[in-house]
């Protein structure tokens, strides 16, 4: 019996350790699958073969007429790049919507087309799997709303641009 007991607290052991690098097993960017504001799930994997601006977003922040400059980079350079938005109430509390109102606030005020997730956290100890992807490739993570990530049509090479750093500039580089 008691060696039952220890083969049994053996495969215990075993299963707890498997399955705690389930979500770490993110190769690469295409990896993904996240929910939009719409409840369908998005495969990252559509996207192979252009340019991704990632954009962690905010509707009540200084940088929210980005949402502007996002929307002319993804109808005039949408061929090469696909715009990404992530919004997120890390910073000042500055994105206190639900995702219908996010959506509705996004279409209403700057015609925002381009793709959009459901709300996550971006930093901290409840950072979203994409985000910790993104701040383990670059070394880098968001100070603030709106910074953004521009992923190669490879998807090898991830590039960080703070909040300041405009759409356009970052259009220059396509």
């Amino acid at each position: 019996m008691n060696i039952h007991l220890q083969i049994l607290f053996l495969l215990l052991n075993l299963s707890i350790f498997t399955t705690s690098n389930e979500n770490e097993k993110v190769m690469s960017i295409y990896d993904f699958e996240i929910q939009s504001l719409e409840g369908e799930i998005i495969n990252f994997a559509d996207f192979k073969g252009k340019n991704i601006l990632i954009v962690n977003t905010a509707s009540e922040c200084g940088y929210t007429p980005q949402y502007a400059d996002l929307q002319e980079l993804h109808e005039i350079f949408g061929d090469k790049v696909t715009v990404l938005g992530f919004p997120a109430n890390n910073f000042g509390g500055q994105e206190p919507g639900s995702d219908q109102q996010i959506a509705k606030f996004c279409e209403k005020n700057y015609g925002v087309t381009f793709p959009m997730f459901s709300k996550m956290e971006v930093v901290g100890k409840n950072q979203h799997p994409l985000f910790k992807f993104l701040k383990e490739q670059t070394g880098k993570e968001p100070t603030w709303n709106f910074c953004k990530y521009l992923v190669s049509e490879e998807g090898s090479e991830i590039s960080f641009y703070p909040s300041s750093v405009n759409p356009g500039e970052i259009a220059e580089k396509l």
